[in-house]
């Protein structure tokens, strides 16, 4: 008891090592890898033709219609509630897998799902409001860790359990079932956040937008934490109950929307991060693609129901591939402010023939290979995207970021759904998909090598001139699974 209690007043290790616990648990997902073999199977006896231009679709339109009010209630909330509701709805998905039945149930849960990846924000700004700012780098490195850990493990056990011990998928779903009910138990043990971001509070309100913008936090500014831990005083318990009661006056509100204003021109000030937050949104768009009808590509090669799949293994495989490759941006002696733009463009075309290699391959190994190729690429890409951006932006700016290249890149997806994917429009076949999809990509790698060949030039021809107006920064990034 002792020892706990030294651990719960630590001022970021208990936090972190709550909210690292829920990542590894809500992540750690048995049966994911081999969703669509189950929908297709004999226990939903969905068609692939209906989960392809039918099913899945719905997923990616709630998800853009849940995105932002879930981000302005995240941080209107306070961050606790909506992971609560995050590991709830996941709880409802593997409820609904294992024991609804039916094309209506199925169809919910791609809406009940979309609320489970809208939420993800609260996870990952959750952190930054009950930390000191000193231990945000070491927090994120343990958050990301944890995540991967989880999808790593989770991946590798439903393999393993497939092909040595021959359980049923329904069994998987049980047992998937069980290892995120301790995620939303977990849950309830977070610390609630004594402040948010932009919703400041009747206090903050009352100091006037003016205020706010001379105390905006910028990249070289220390910005002071608010501990979640209670200390004995009448003074922090008045502030909690003021900023409770303060949230919906007007003058918090108006408040609110003048400092989202202001963190939006910070984050978009610069014609390099603009670059860098274009190549986020289009290539995430097309990631997400990808990763959602990979395992019908899988299956349209090697039907699941006659054959020995894999999709387990390879996902794991992927996942640490990943983080090594995410793991190598921080330590390679790169000026990535030059050379950045450049990789965007190289790397992108290495996805773009990995994906022609899935369109065109009729074996399911190639086929395996092309995939982690393709992911591969896209962890160390959006590492060093989110390393550039984050170096350069204060962390408040950089929540905002994040959720305007998220929903831009899901507002991208939505197109490319709604047009290649859903029947009510061209309702393509799998391969033709994923042929569009390599166009796609190789039009992002024609334009950013072009870029990344002129800022590599310019900076070449005036070296100088590149040292004064960017510096490297020196900050490790971990990239997120998904994001």
């Amino acid at each position: 008891m002792a020892c706990w209690a030294k651990l719960e007043s630590s001022s970021w290790i208990y936090p972190t090592a709550l909210l690292s616990l829920y990542g590894f648990f809500a992540n750690c997902r048995v049966a994911e890898p081999f969703l669509t073999p189950y929908l297709i199977g004999p226990y939903k006896n969905i068609s692939e033709e209906v989960a392809t231009n039918y099913l899945f679709p719905i997923w990616t339109y709630s998800y853009l219609a849940f995105l932002f009010p879930i981000f302005l209630l995240t941080d209107f909330l306070r961050h606790k509630p909506l992971i609560m509701l995050q590991g709830l709805f996941l709880v409802t998905n593997y409820i609904l897998l294992c024991f609804a039945p039916g094309l209506p149930a199925m169809t919910f849960l791609q809406v009940n799902y979309a609320v489970v990846t809208s939420s993800e924000v609260a996870y990952f700004s959750y952190i930054y409001s009950v930390i000191p700012v000193e231990n945000y780098q070491r927090a994120t490195g343990y958050l990301r860790s944890a995540m991967l850990a989880g999808y790593t493990f989770g991946a590798s056990l439903g393999q393993m359990l497939i092909s040595l011990a021959g359980v049923d998928y329904f069994y998987i779903n049980a047992i998937t079932l069980g290892i995120v009910s301790m995620a939303f138990l977990i849950s309830f043990w977070l610390p609630m956040p004594q402040r948010s971001l932009f919703f400041k509070g009747r206090e903050a309100a009352a100091v006037g937008p003016q205020s706010q913008q001379e105390g905006l936090p910028g990249p070289n500014r220390s910005e002071e934490p608010v501990m979640y831990k209670d200390e004995a005083g009448s003074e922090r318990e008045k502030m909690e109950h003021d900023g409770s009661t303060g949230w919906c006056r007007g003058e918090n509100v108006a408040s609110a929307a003048h400092l989202l204003w202001q963190s939006f021109k910070e984050s978009y000030s610069s014609r390099r991060l603009i670059y860098w937050s274009l190549w986020w949104a289009l290539a995430t768009a097309g990631y997400v693609q990808i990763f959602n009808y990979i395992q019908l590509m899988w299956n349209h090669i090697e039907p699941s129901a006659t054959s020995s799949i894999y999709n387990g293994g390879v996902e794991a495989a992927c996942s640490l591939v990943g983080a090594a490759a995410a793991f190598s941006v921080g330590h390679l002696k790169v000026t990535w402010t030059v050379w950045g733009e450049l990789a965007l463009g190289l790397f992108s075309a290495v996805a773009t023939g990995a994906v022609f290699l899935m369109a065109f391959t009729s074996s399911i190994w190639v086929c395996y290979g092309g995939y982690v190729i393709f992911k591969s690429c896209y962890m160390f890409l959006i590492t060093i995207t989110t390393f550039q951006i984050a170096a350069n932006l204060s962390m408040q700016c950089y929540a905002l970021t994040f959720g305007i290249n998220t929903f831009v890149a899901l507002l991208l997806q939505t197109i490319l759904t709604f047009i290649v994917v859903d029947e009510a429009v061209l309702g393509l076949d799998i391969v033709t998909q994923f042929i569009i999809y390599g166009s796609y990509y190789a039009a992002i790698s024609v334009l950013f090598l072009i870029r990344g060949s002129y800022t590599a030039c310019t900076s070449q021809r005036s070296p100088e001139l590149t040292d004064t107006k960017e510096q490297e920064p020196s900050v490790e990034v971990i990239s997120a699974e998904r994001f």
